[in-house]
């Protein structure tokens, strides 16, 4: 089946927030940001940008609720702390919001922010997120952040979280191993690069309510979150999500949205906010930079005794996601080796002035994955045994509870995907290395990963589905499609579940007040929670309807069938009832009942899907350059619902990994300024740095989920980092253990290698 919207994007249709734009006198906000790393504003005059033709106000601190609140886009509870504000006096990065200008057009608020005259008192900035804890400059010092859970917040030493989990004795284990490595890895931070960038727009409706239409990843969440920054509650709020144009993640924050709330708020006046291309870079969110101290011990025989790991999450000026972060660093990483007898991972999470870490793609997992699987890939090299043995030997298999995992394994493909990855990779035959000509190595390299699918114990969604009088269907749900294609998957469950097809179902997602409450696109729950609400809901609604046909036919429900537009006797189809029918009935006179179903689907598990990545690369010794020639990524995602969207996520998600292994990363100047603000200067690979990409599916059915169904969005980038750092070493004899392996860092690598020798 293809994109139920693909034709609506490629031929242009106004289906953008920017496209929606109705009114005629709609405010143009921009936003005056910090040019200092970490500063108090001493004064700040507005009198001369105000008298700007055009300018119809202009807001500083004094103007704007003091309250704070988080800009994460995660179910309330949400384990983040509360330490934003709209404008505050401290600006905690170069780019932290100063002022915000409401103007006619753009002209006029760019003329105004120039004349905004502001004194500031410059501090020492925290940029090294090694020093962050007890350094003499505190970034929060206040005493009004809300947490709403306790994960040991302590703002006056700069530390945002703390986090450990593990099992079994450590140190014991380590006393009996035959070979102990330790190793330090560091992954950095990654911008988004999402074609869209963030932008929202609002007005007052009718009711008088602010209505704000954003491209947003969770309408309810960024609902919740704008309300409270500016101090109403969220039934004065409506939000809609349209289309969206990319996100990964970095749009699961509010950032444009409650200005514009605001704005909206104060001027009685529709208003709009659009983040340039280098605000999108430099006031947004990226990914979390992440250093890790890693121990591993094991036999000789490569079977693992114990690991442990520390880590230090770098959550920039804001806490937002951070605390979850770390988390997931492990809790999405290690059950996977749930067989080694002792783990232990310690983590926190601190403060620096830099841009603010948010969600992207893989949160935390990914950064996790790449230290582990890099030690364990090590590991079979100092043990000279080939990876994917010492995997096999210490993965966990389907029927596997206890320990550090919350619920038992039902499905997990890992025998297969690796054999067949080795298949499609020609491991045997290219392992570990060949020379191709003097300056020249062919290598291979591989990793494994395991994900979740949503949140457990956290995340829920309802959905309402209704036949309309003509006898087809409606969904309605307040998830997001990314571009992933989520609606299209949403719909094919639809259509499944009432033996109908796609052609005959409606979707319509993203509205606070149409749509009934969904988490949204995040942590790759949409096709595993949002389904099984879809499925519940269907099964409802089919009961009623064969209920409805039993009053009509005279016949039992039990020997009714539900067709594609028709109820059918089991063993006589020329008995039959059609739905137009029945739909029609279903609004008319007294006691009619309309035909439609709502169902809350609330998790109690994450399913985990695997993935093995296998790459062929081609290392040139003379420059260090790295190409990748060949990418195997085999798959366990249970069900594959749509294999042309499930291909295309995998294509994507190796992509982004294949960046962050080589290309990607978000620079800053020695005074905290972000260098990397635009793609003239952020490395992102095309499609000519990423070579070929080869997808297969190995699915082991999930009971749990919808049609056998587990989650996909983010497992997939996880092994691109891992797996190249382990071709380079076959290749050269070196490890790179800092992101991004850059041909300098490979070069540098091998020289150091070459005078040792020497």
């Amino acid at each position: 089946m293809k994109k139920i919207d693909s034709e609506a994007i490629l031929s242009g249709q106004p289906i953008y927030t920017d496209d929606l734009i109705f009114h005629q006198d709609t405010l143009t906000i921009k936003l005056l940001r910090s040019p200092h790393a970490f500063a108090k504003i001493k004064s700040i005059d507005i009198e001369k940008a105000k008298k700007v033709e055009g300018v119809l106000d202009i807001y500083t601190y004094r103007d704007v609720p003091q309250i704070r609140y988080s800009e994460s886009g995660e179910s309330y509870p949400d384990p983040t702390p509360y330490d934003r504000m709209l404008l505050e006096p401290t600006l905690r990065y170069v780019g932290d919001e100063v002022a915000i200008i409401a103007a006619d057009d753009e002209l006029s608020a760019k003329k105004a922010m120039k004349l905004i005259e502001v004194e500031y008192e410059v501090l020492e900035p925290v940029l090294d997120l090694t020093k962050a804890e007890g350094h003499s400059s505190i970034l929060h010092p206040e005493d009004d952040i809300f947490c709403p859970f306790d994960f040991g917040f302590h703002g006056k030493k700069n530390i945002v979280s703390r986090f450990q989990m593990g099992k079994g004795d450590v140190e014991k284990e380590f006393n009996d191993c035959d070979v102990i490595m330790e190793r330090s890895y560091q992954t950095q931070a990654q911008a988004h690069c999402m074609m869209e960038t963030h932008r929202a727009y609002g007005y007052i409706d009718s009711n008088g309510r602010i209505v704000v239409i954003s491209s947003n990843q969770s309408a309810y969440h960024m609902r919740r979150q704008s309300a409270r920054a500016i101090g109403l509650p969220v039934s004065k709020l409506r939000f809609i999500k349209p289309r969206i144009g990319g996100g990964f993640g970095g749009k699961n924050v509010a950032l444009a949205e409650p200005y514009v709330a605001f704005v909206t708020w104060k001027t009685k006046r529709p208003s709009k906010l659009v983040y340039t291309r280098q605000e999108t870079f430099a006031a947004s969110t990226s990914r979390h930079q992440m250093k890790f101290d890693m121990k591993i011990g094991s036999d000789k025989n490569g079977n693992i005794k114990a690991i442990d790991i520390k880590s230090i999450n770098n959550t920039g000026a804001y806490g937002a996601n951070g605390v979850v972060v770390t988390m997931e660093a492990a809790q999405n990483v290690l059950p996977i080796y749930n067989k080694v007898p002792a783990i232990r991972y310690k983590g926190k999470t601190v403060y620096t002035n830099v841009l603010s870490a948010g969600p992207l793609r893989g949160y935390g997992a990914t950064q996790g994955t790449f230290v582990t699987d890099s030690i364990i890939n090590e590991l079979a090299n100092e043990l000279k045994m080939d990876p994917t043995e010492v995997k096999l030997k210490n993965t966990i298999r389907k029927g596997a509870k206890g320990g550090i995992l919350k619920s038992s394994i039902k499905s997990l493909n890992i025998e297969k995907c690796i054999e067949r990855g080795k298949k499609l990779i020609g491991w045997n035959e290219k392992y570990p290395r060949k020379e191709i000509s003097t300056n020249k190595i062919r290598s291979v390299g591989m990793s494994i990963a395991i994900h979740g699918s949503g949140i457990a114990n956290i995340d829920s969604a309802a959905v309402t589905l209704r036949m309309v009088e003509d006898g087809t269907y409606i969904l309605l749900t307040g998830s997001s499609d990314l571009g992933t294609g989520s609606d299209t998957v949403l719909a094919q469950i639809t259509a499944k579940s009432l033996n109908t097809t796609m052609d005959k179902v409606t979707i319509y997602s993203g509205d606070t007040d149409a749509c009934p409450y969904d988490t949204g696109a995040y942590a790759s729950c949409t096709t595993y929670l949002t389904g099984n609400a879809i499925v519940r809901a269907s099964k409802e609604l089919r009961d009623k309807i064969l209920k409805k046909a039993e009053k009509k036919l005279n016949i039992p429900s039990l020997f009714l069938e539900l067709q594609e537009d028709r109820v059918c006797h089991i063993e006589d189809e020329s008995i039959y009832v059609l739905l137009r029918t029945l739909g029609e009935e279903s609004v008319v006179g007294p006691g009619s009942e309309v035909l439609m179903a709502n169902a809350t689907y609330g998790m109690t598990e994450s399913p985990r899907p695997f993935i093995v990545g296998f790459v062929e690369i081609e290392l040139d010794k003379s420059t260090g350059e790295v190409k990748v020639i060949n990418y195997v990524a085999v798959v366990d995602c249970g069900t594959v619902i749509n294999p042309n969207l499930a291909r295309i996520q995998v294509e994507g998600g190796i992509t982004q990994g294949i960046g962050l292994a080589l290309y990607e990363e978000v620079k800053y100047s020695d005074t905290g300024k972000l260098l990397t603000d635009s793609f003239l200067r952020y490395n992102v690979p095309s499609k000519k740095d990423i070579g070929n990409i080869i997808v297969d599916f190995q699915s082991d059915y999930e009971p749990t989920g919808p049609f056998g169904a587990k989650s996909i969005g983010e497992v997939v980038i996880h092994t691109p980092s891992p797996a190249i750092a382990n071709a380079i070493y076959n290749a050269a004899g070196v490890y790179i253990r800092e992101l991004p392996m850059t041909s300098e860092k490979i070069y540098m690598a091998m020289k150091r290698l070459r005078e040792e020798k020497s």
